[in-house]
C-alpha cells in the first residue's frame, strides 16, 4: 500500500468509512538539534526579532519525517487508516545541548467504505 492510499484524519471517524477494527496505536518520533549555524541565526533573531526560517524549516522537516514514520508503522500492523492523529513536541537538554522532540501519533484502524 503506498504512503497515499492510507486515511488520515484528526478526528475519530471518516466520513464514508466504517472501521472495522482497531489495530492500535501508531506513533513516529523523530528529535532534532539544530545546526552551529541555524543556532546562531536562531540567536540573532532572538535578540532583533523575525521569524525564524531556518528552525522553521528544521521542525517542518522532522513533522514530515515523523508523520511518514507513523505511516510506515500503521502499515506494519496491517491498517488502512488512521484516526485521531495529533503532533505533539517538546524540547530536550539544557541550552548547550538543546534539542526539539516532534510526536505523532494516532489510531491504526481499517476501514472499509459504506
Amino acid at each position: 500500500m503506498a504512503m497515499q492510499d492510507l486515511l488520515v484524519s484528526t478526528t475519530f471517524e471518516i466520513p464514508g468509512y466504517k472501521i472495522t477494527k482497531n489495530c492500535g496505536i501508531v506513533r513516529g518520533l523523530v528529535v532534532r538539534s539544530p545546526t552551529i549555524a541555524q543556532g546562531i541565526i536562531g540567536g540573532l533573531k532572538s535578540i532583533i526579532g523575525g521569524q525564524i526560517v531556518s528552525y522553521r524549516e528544521m521542525c517542518e522537516s522532522a513533522r514530515t519525517e515523523a508523520y511518514q514514520e507513523m505511516i510506515e508503522h500503521a502499515q506494519s500492523m496491517g491498517a488502512n487508516a488512521i484516526v485521531g492523529m495529533r503532533y505533539d513536541s517538546s524540547e530536550l537538554g539544557g541550552n548547550a545541548s538543546r534539542a526539539t522532540e516532534i510526536l505523532c501519533y494516532g489510531t491504526a484502524v481499517i476501514v472499509q467504505a459504506e
